[in-house]
Formats: C-alpha cells, sequence, structure tokens
C-alpha cells in the first residue's frame, strides 16, 4: 500500500468539481458534439476526482480503473465499437484513453498516448478546460480519419455530456 498514494486521494475529494465547473464541463460537451459530427465515433469525458478506497488498497492502477469506467459506462456497446472514453484521475495526475476494439484496431496506442501527453501538460499548468477540450479536439481529428461520418445519418449512442465521478 502506498501511503502518500492514499493521503493524495483522501485529500482530493471534491477535487474533480473544483477543476470541472459547470461552465467547463458545458465546453467539453459542446467540443464533444462538434467532433461526433465529423466522425462515427462516441467520444465520452470522464474525470474522478479520488479513487475509492477499495481501489486504493488493491493498489489499482489508473490504467485498470479507467479500463473498469469503460466497462461500467457501456462504452463498449456501440453499434461500431467505436466508443473511446478520455479518463481523467486527478490525484495520479494520470490521463489515459481506452478504445474499444473496432477504434484499437486502427489507431495505434501512441497516438492516445500522445495526446495524453499533450493534456498532462495542459493540466500541470492548471489549464484544465483547454487541455480538456485540446484532447476531445485531438481525439476527433483522429476519429475523422478512421471512422469519417460519411453521408448518411448517425445517431449519438452515448451521451455528450462529461462525468464527474
Amino acid at each position: 500500500m502506498n501511503i502518500a498514494r492514499m493521503i493524495r486521494h483522501l485529500f482530493a475529494e471534491g477535487s474533480g468539481r473544483r477543476r470541472f465547473p459547470i461552465s467547463a464541463l458545458d465546453a467539453i460537451q459542446h467540443a464533444i458534439a462538434a467532433g461526433e459530427r465529423r466522425h462515427q465515433g462516441q467520444v465520452c469525458f470522464i474525470v474522478e476526482g479520488a479513487l475509492p478506497l477499495g481501489d486504493l488498497w488493491n493498489r489499482r492502477t489508473p490504467r485498470e480503473r479507467a479500463q473498469d469506467v469503460f466497462a461500467r459506462q457501456r462504452i463498449w456497446d456501440t453499434e461500431h465499437n467505436c466508443g473511446v472514453l478520455i479518463y481523467v484521475l486527478l490525484p495520479d495526475r494520470a490521463i489515459e484513453v481506452v478504445a474499444d476494439r473496432g477504434i484499437a484496431a486502427r489507431v495505434d496506442r501512441s497516438a492516445w498516448e500522445s495526446i495524453c501527453t499533450q493534456m498532462q501538460q495542459r493540466f500541470a499548468a492548471g489549464e484544465f478546460e483547454r487541455g480538456a477540450i485540446e484532447g476531445v479536439v485531438a481525439a476527433s481529428a483522429l476519429l475523422a480519419i478512421q471512422f469519417p461520418s460519411g453521408d448518411g445519418a448517425r445517431s449519438n449512442e452515448l451521451p455528450d455530456r462529461p462525468v464527474v465521478l
């Protein structure tokens, strides 16, 4: 058990709402909706202010938690297997992108890692809204290349509204 990590998480409660107020969530939602008009993917943005105590005790990594959130939020449950989760774990300063199998087969993991690095740089400068929007825009650009929207009508299978856990 990492005591420093546990303390960071215990004292981080509420940090998600402080870093991502309603105005930031509105702006991120708008960026997701605008991006999804250009591609067939479904982008979800989830911020977690602190891990549950059981996850800390069991030394769950940010990647493991992101995969769990991806499953629990049913981001995998899209017609074309094109869901993408941008997951932010504030106390660990971690950003993970989890892509459904349809996207993972076409987009290399290093492309997602580059987006995470860009977001981390903005977050380190205290620019949470800007970093999140730039991450969503970059993810949408990748999806527009691999999964262009085409001419047909597309359904919005997952909510565009960011979630703060």
